[in-house]
């Protein structure tokens, strides 16, 4: 039984998961009159397009194609797909149940649904604004690279450019074994970035950079001011068009000259490597990470969901789309890279490379040498840029929907509209964002995304899991689930959620940790403070754990162990009259009794 389970106020035909036709009956209209108090999709496609936009975003095009052929190369389906059965799929399921269930943004779900781990709900909003923060600077690079597409020539092609170190730079690609640099490098580092020598030297802002990500963040605003009805509708284009790109990529590579070795070298089994447990922990990863779960954004999508909407189905098209455009940009990047290796005479493994260093020098590199390279050049990275814009959209909404869930009348009695909010957020991100857009932004970026997106994630992932699937316990997912859709979740979504999956992530976490080194960038050793640095980004985050259960543990009465009980308790009533959130007592939230008490 999971902790707090015996203080569960579900009756005891409930545990028997046998709720009569005309309990739902009364559920839905309840749940008709209370969406009045929270806007919804205005489609179920709406949702469905969101997601997938969060979902699929550039790490699908340039981390998993280059994990794939280094860890095995077709073999590395095998634990890719046991582990986005046992762990991605049943996951995500369980984020959308949390959010579409309580109607409520991270924050107050998981404090009603685990007080013990009320912190957790606080943790991924906090790990949403830090991603944000510097995401975004990838978008304002693609917009930088996408200007640069439409003269005669591509400018990373030649070694006669103001910024070019003339004796180092070779108009064609050396491969990844040599000190000469390709043009395309020198355009990254020289030109997009003029990178400094390390995070000490932070140099004057790109004020070009400074621009592009002002407009970046004007088209987050513009897209997401309206809330779920203008982010619903944006979707239709930001979501789908990347695949018409895709496609058109695809179809274009396979034609060239050496694809086929390329893809070859993608797809090739090596068996071997499945006896490798780093393999398996590359798999669990790639699939959590995403996916995106942890990071708030699809509780916040789906609490924009109508009461009875079929999660399981959005569920399960979600993960299939995203795990198949990862391997479609598998087959694109491959291709290339294999034209590549044919035209310059080097092996495929002497060319891909990890990180954005993939789309942002070697993709370049092979678009410059395509016919038509104007075209694909400029198809390209409009798809980085929609890719991201996607992904951008989720996150930001997470720190708007808390606001409004935290202190909604507050706010709207200063700033009377929600599009003013949404102002102030977007303003606030991109400020945040001018440290990556210096001359020495980029070390930030990597120190920021090494303990941000890996390993603050992966602790706030494991109490999440624990929280809700331990804690909170699966025969409560379950009652949730069978309120909503009229059945309960079957035995493959409960063995997963109670064993399978907060294994699996515990297993990650443990491997992140063993597995970490100093952080580095190419041959930049990053110094002890700025490392320091580095660990106070990831508390910033997941310090609201144990803070909240500590001072939840606190304001509880009686023996430790009795404080401990009435902590794991929930209080979403499952057998109130009025028992959807709107209909019970907000007027203390965890999460503002937590930031009072810390301060």
């Amino acid at each position: 039984m999971e902790a707090g389970e015996e203080h569960s106020q579900i009756p005891s035909d409930e545990r028997g998961n046998a709720v009569r036709p005309s309990d739902l009956k009364v559920v839905a209209e309840r749940t008709t009159a209370a969406e009045a108090h929270r806007p919804t999709w205005s489609g179920r496609l709406d949702f469905v397009l969101a997601s997938v936009g969060y979902a699929v975003g550039l790490g699908n095009v340039w981390r998993f194609p280059y994990l794939c052929y280094s860890s095995g190369g077709g073999a590395f389906m095998i634990p890719y797909l046991v582990m986005l059965v046992l762990c991605g799929f049943p996951l995500l399921f369980m984020e959308y149940t949390i959010g579409q269930y309580t109607r409520l943004g991270p924050v107050h779900a998981f404090a009603k649904m685990c007080p013990l781990f009320k912190g957790v709900g606080l943790a991924t909003v906090v790990i949403a604004f830090v991603f944000s923060t510097y995401y975004s600077v990838l978008m304002a690079w693609a917009l930088y690279y996408l200007f640069n597409s439409f003269g005669a020539t591509l400018p990373w092609t030649s070694c006669n450019n103001t910024w070019n170190d003339v004796g180092n730079c070779s108009s064609g690609f050396q491969g990844n074994n040599t000190h000469v640099q390709s043009a395309s490098q020198q355009f990254f580092d020289l030109r997009l970035l003029e990178k400094t020598n390390g995070i000490s030297e932070a140099g004057g802002i790109r004020w070009e950079l400074f621009g592009l990500l002002m407009v970046t963040w004007v088209v987050v605003y513009f897209c997401i001011f309206k809330g779920v009805q203008s982010t619903g509708k944006v979707v239709y284009f930001t979501a789908t068009f990347p695949y018409f790109i895709l496609f058109a990529l695809l179809i274009n590579n396979v034609q060239l000259p050496g694809a086929k070795n390329g893809i070859l070298y993608f797809v090739t089994p090596v068996w071997s490597k499945l006896f490798e447990v780093k393999v398996w922990v590359n798999a669990a990863a790639q699939v959590f990470n995403s996916i995106g779960i942890g990071f708030g954004s699809m509780v916040t999508m789906a609490s924009y969901n109508k009461f009875n909407n079929n999660i399981v189905r959005d569920a399960l098209i979600v993960t299939v789309t995203n795990s198949f455009t990862s391997i479609l940009a598998g087959f694109v990047i491959f291709s290339a890279i294999g034209y590549m290796s044919h035209i310059h005479n080097l092996p495929v493994d002497n060319i891909a490379t990890d990180g954005p260093g993939l789309v942002f020098v070697v993709y370049p590199e092979v678009l410059s040498t395509m016919p038509a390279f104007q075209l694909w050049a400029v198809l390209f990275f409009f798809m980085l840029l929609l890719l991201g814009l996607d992904s951008q959209f989720a996150t930001a909404e997470v720190a708007v929907t808390f606001i409004k869930d935290e202190f909604g009348p507050q706010v709207m009695r200063l700033m009377k509209r929600e599009e003013l909010l949404t102002l102030v957020v977007c303003i606030v991100y991109f400020l945040l964002g001018i440290p990556h857009i210096t001359q020495g932004g980029i070390y930030v970026f990597q120190l920021m995304d090494q303990y941000a997106a890996v390993v603050s994630l992966m602790f706030l992932a494991f109490f999440e899991v624990a929280a809700v699937c331990w804690v909170f316990g699966v025969s409560r997912i379950s009652l949730m689930i069978e309120r909503m859709l009229g059945k309960a979740p079957n035995i493959y979504f409960r063995l997963c959620w109670r064993f399978f999956s907060p294994v699996l992530v515990l297993c990650i976490l443990i491997s992140s940790i063993a597995q970490h080194s100093s952080t580095k960038y190419e041959n930049f050793t990053y110094p002890l403070w700025a490392e320091l640095v580095g660990v106070g980004i990831a508390l910033v985050s997941i310090v609201w754990i144990p803070l909240g259960a500590v001072q939840e543990i606190y304001n509880n009465k009686g023996s430790l162990l009795q404080r401990l009980k009435t902590a794991s308790t929930p209080t979403i009533d499952l057998d109130a009259e009025d028992w959807l959130p709107e209909k019970q007592n907000l007027d203390n939230p965890a999460s503002e009794t937590l930031l009072t008490s810390v301060a």
